[in-house]
């Protein structure tokens, strides 16, 4: 554990007293970057972004958050500053919980609490139903934190997946495409109508690579293959039922079921809400879309504020308090 926190490299990019910093976490196939808000000995606070995003998502949202909290948000593998993964190797959740495990470990954090945005609160509801004696809130942000699928359907997607991967390496050997900033920009808001111009700006902040003629997208591409790791719904809700953190779900309301789901789908996330309902978490619907945490952040922050102070800070002060009396 201690020869993994040497490894931690903190690059400080400002002079305020809480001034963001890179992270930096060594792992098998080369680094895990990402930023660092709030004082060190904060209570802990794992940030997730979403697919193809990179935790810029967070850079407007985070600074409206509790100032008793150390918020570290990752780079995904293949996304942002992170390395990418090994040639031949697929992204899936499980190896994403991986991840988050070995930036948990370098970190020496012990209990936590996790914000995931969409991919992300996927990741953070594995994690938490895989490590819940490690978790003490989540919050998913347009996220069920689990993707059900048709167990009649896995078959062609797992050789579907599988097929895009043979392609993909055939494929290597073309031109990275270069882009001027402008046409970057255009690409990626064609790409995600729910993101503003400003929001596309933050994000490609980690998102491009400067060149020779222009710039690149810095993700691996191998991100928008077919996703061949599949659960069912049955499975989901086992997953689900051994969550013990609390957790608040904030859904928006031109968001992830109206943008992405299909119709067979809305069975699923039906089942999934009424999971956290029937264990007394919270779900909410706020206005905005897909990325309204990044987009509008003051309309998310206050539940997500509010949601910490009550169901971690407030505890941990009172725990606090208790054991300061006692001696």
């Amino acid at each position: 554990m201690m020869r993994a926190l040497k490894g931690v490299r903190h690059l400080h990019t400002g002079t305020m007293k809480q001034a963001v910093s890179e992270l930096s976490i060594p792992v098998p196939w080369g680094e895990i970057r990402g930023k660092v808000w709030g004082p060190d000995h904060g209570h802990p606070v794992l940030c997730l972004h979403g697919w193809a995003d990179n935790c810029g998502t967070f850079n407007t949202f985070i600074p409206l958050l509790p100032k008793e909290c150390r918020y570290v948000a990752m780079d995904l593998a293949g996304h942002g500053q992170s390395s990418h993964r090994r040639p031949g190797v697929f992204y899936s959740f499980p190896s994403y919980v991986m991840d988050v495990r070995r930036v948990i470990d370098a970190m020496q954090w012990n209990k936590f609490s996790i914000i995931g945005h969409s991919m992300g609160g996927n990741i953070a509801g594995l994690f938490s139903a895989l490590y819940p004696e490690m978790v003490d809130a989540v919050v998913l942000l347009d996220s069920y934190g689990f993707l059900p699928t048709d167990p009649n359907e896995m078959p062609k997607v797992m050789r579907q997946g599988m097929d895009e991967m043979l392609q993909f390496e055939k494929k290597t050997e073309e031109k990275t495409r270069v882009y001027t900033y402008a046409k970057a920009v255009e690409r990626l808001l064609a790409a995600n109508p729910s993101l503003s111009v400003q929001s596309v700006r933050m994000l490609l902040e980690r998102g491009l690579v400067q060149v020779e003629g222009g710039v690149v997208f810095s993700r691996d591409f191998r991100i928008n293959l077919k996703n061949i790791v599949r659960i069912s719904l049955e499975q989901s809700l086992e997953m689900q039922s051994r969550i013990q953190a609390s957790v608040l779900v904030i859904l928006a309301e031109s968001g992830f079921e109206k943008i992405f789901a299909e119709p067979d789908q809305k069975k699923f996330t039906s089942a999934l809400l009424q999971g956290y309902r029937d264990r007394n978490h919270t779900v909410v619907t706020v206005p905005g879309n897909h990325h309204v945490h990044l987009n509008n952040p003051e309309v998310v922050a206050p539940l997500v504020s509010d949601f910490l102070q009550t169901k971690v800070l407030s505890q941990l002060a009172r725990l606090t308090n208790e054991q300061t009396s006692k001696l």
